[in-house]
């Protein structure tokens, strides 16, 4: 799910990203392409989805490292395709979509988005297909009326239509988490700032009136040191766990 993007720009997706996975050129989870990054040793084509040629960014963080925060860079990108769909990134202030939300967690936390910053499950994030990174979005949970502000950092999702692929925290905030998917409307709120400052979004949050939890709690803090890089992780991790299971703890469906 998460990306990898950081110097190039948007590749459509197919067997050229199969391919480039294969030669050691990491093809990332949202259809973009990396540079100077590599797969894993134990990392081998059976990681790519086969739905939309693409795999997973590396992992730099793990969970109970300190996840930094912004570390990235502004991103739109040219329009790209992930499984015979056309996709066209653009700043669009009038954005307001209503659609199916899923959220995505373990699976992706510590791996880079696709502007370069490092997914954190447990931020108010999102990822989307078009909409600019960083930037931030009010997301509304149609079903019981909760509205959060997220921060944009990432591509997808690109399955069965759906229009916003949120963070666990978002999900939880939502109260979607237990769900999976849920119906939502999503505006567009302008760009977000590169140092990944998230205060607007926690005000946000600790602003609403069915809120109970600790909006603080969820910020980690502003400039705490990068994790350190570990060692690939054996096993059979799948870039496309998160949609193939119905588990909460995977948060797809």
């Amino acid at each position: 799910m998460v990306m990898c993007i950081l110097a190039a720009p948007i590749r459509a997706a197919g067997v050229v990203f199969g391919l480039a996975a294969i030669l050691g050129t990491t093809a990332c989870s949202r259809g973009e392409q990396a540079v100077e990054t590599r797969l894993g040793s134990n990392r081998s084509s059976s990681t790519i989805d086969p739905q939309t040629g693409t795999s997973a960014s590396p992992r730099v963080a793990h969970e109970g490292d300190v996840i930094p925060k912004g570390g990235g860079s502004f991103k739109l990108g040219s329009p790209y395709k992930i499984a015979g769909r056309w996709y066209v990134p653009r700043e669009d202030h009038a954005y307001d979509a209503t659609g199916v939300a899923s959220w995505y967690g373990t699976d992706f936390h510590g791996r880079k988005t696709a502007n370069g910053e490092i997914y954190d499950m447990n931020a108010l994030t999102a990822a989307h297909t078009t909409l600019p990174l960083p930037s931030y979005a009010y997301v509304t949970n149609l079903e019981n009326g909760r509205t959060v502000l997220v921060r944009i950092n990432d591509r997808g999702p690109y399955a069965h239509d759906r229009i916003i692929d949120l963070s666990r925290q978002t999900a939880r905030a939502l109260g979607s988490e237990s769900r999976g998917l849920t119906t939502v409307r999503v505006r567009y709120a302008g760009r977000a700032p590169l140092n990944g400052d998230d205060s607007r979004e926690r005000q946000y949050l600790a602003a609403q009136p069915w809120w109970r939890g600790d909006a603080n709690a969820i910020a980690a803090p502003m400039r705490p040191q990068p994790a350190a890089p570990r060692q690939a992780e054996s096993g059979g991790w799948s870039p496309f766990a998160h949609r193939s299971s119905g588990r909460s703890s995977l948060g797809g469906l």
